[in-house]
């Protein structure tokens, strides 16, 4: 029996793109390098801002360009994240439906984690998450396991590794659980196709939002 339920945030929880690629341009352009169409930030993200960056930026930039862009694109991110992002269609059912149930909810991402409190609540108010990770320093980004482990440890119950789910989008969301030793669950409405879910071993994969209640439930 599922108990607790960990989401990755961008992609399938919330569709980030537009805004993380919008901001990622303004920075490109205001340093005077090339920007990119939106499509092509599906696969620059899910690593976290630091390699959403680095593919974006041209290759062998000097270090100290890297840092300034990157100081520039926080700046900017936190004032426009929530410029188009939304819940994708049905999540927001979804999760009341899932918390109605007794199930713990949580949220693992390689977004930085000092944005995520604001947001959470802000798109979220009625979810009350049993745990929130993002990207920490000094704490490895996913795929490294580290991030379940936490949420673990926070919700402070003795769980099974096969009471757990693990929702991502992307094959490092399915790799971060395969090496957390808990069950995967690829979602088809986020930043990457089906294919590479399957490539990745997601062991069951929904096409909607309503398709994980009857997965659990």
């Amino acid at each position: 029996m599922i108990r607790l339920v960990i989401f990755d945030l961008d992609g399938t929880l919330l569709n980030t793109l537009d805004d993380l690629a919008d901001s990622t341009n303004h920075v490109l352009h205001k340093h005077g390098f090339p920007t990119h169409e939106t499509e092509v930030y599906k696969y620059f993200v899910g690593n976290g801002i630091v390699k959403l960056l680095q593919r974006a930026l041209p290759k062998n930039t000097p270090e100290e360009i890297y840092t300034a862009v990157f100081e520039d694109f926080m700046d900017y991110y936190e004032q426009h994240k929530a410029d188009k992002t939304a819940p994708y269609n049905g999540m927001m059912e979804t999760l009341e439906i899932l918390q109605k149930k007794g199930l713990l909810l949580a949220v693992a991402t390689n977004k930085p984690h000092e944005l995520l409190p604001d947001l959470m609540q802000y798109y979220f108010p009625t979810i009350k998450w049993a745990a929130i990770f993002g990207n920490r320093k000094d704490v490895p980004v996913k795929p490294n396991p580290q991030i379940v482990y936490d949420i673990r440890q926070a919700v402070a119950c003795n769980l099974k590794s096969n009471q757990i789910l693990y929702v991502g989008d992307t094959a490092v969301d399915m790799e971060t659980a395969h090496n957390a030793g808990i069950t995967t669950v690829g979602v088809c409405w986020g930043f990457r196709p089906k294919e590479e879910l399957k490539k990745a071993d997601a062991q069951y994969i929904i096409e909607s939002p309503k398709e994980l209640i009857n997965l659990i439930l």
